[in-house]
């Protein structure tokens, strides 16, 4: 599914900045890090190096993330409903999912520390997101019911 998202998101652009819809993952990431993740069709483990800014999952297949760098994919963090941990679904340590409509997909940190920083970041930037979608959708509401109907009584 992540590669499905990353087709449909990217498709055919040229440059890493058009790719990536304008986003400058190759400096000051919101996070950035290793992590183990869980292959999308063969279910192998590689280790791949994560950056998260302004919405978006990244990962490549080393640290070094220059301005050339292809992101081996990207996982839009709007289209994320929960991150949290996963030991005991895959009874390994450090391990935690991010799920979609769609899938879950398992990673695994380092450290706790690690895997606790990468869920609370993850998290914030789910509601960051998903905050700014809401607060769109009741200004709208708002603004058509006050329109519908002002306060004072006076017909529009």
């Amino acid at each position: 599914m992540a590669a499905s998202l990353w087709r449909s998101v990217f498709g055919g652009s040229t440059s890493a900045a058009e790719e990536e819809g304008g986003v400058a993952f190759w400096s000051n990431p919101e996070r950035a890090g290793w992590l183990t993740k869980q292959g999308e069709y063969i279910k192998t483990w590689r280790r791949r190096w994560f950056v998260l800014k302004q919405g978006k999952l990244f990962w490549f297949k080393d640290s070094h993330v220059t301005r050339a760098s292809a992101p081996r994919g990207v996982i839009p963090v709007a289209s994320c409903l929960t991150v949290k941990g996963a030991e005991d679904v895959l009874n390994r340590p450090f391990a935690f999912e991010i799920s979609t409509r769609a899938e879950t997909m398992y990673f695994i940190a380092d450290t706790e520390k690690e895997k606790e920083e990468w869920i609370n970041s993850i998290g914030r930037s789910i509601v960051q997101h998903s905050r700014s979608l809401a607060d769109a959708e009741v200004v709208d509401y708002e603004s058509t019911k006050r329109t519908a109907k002002p306060p004072d009584g006076d017909q529009i």
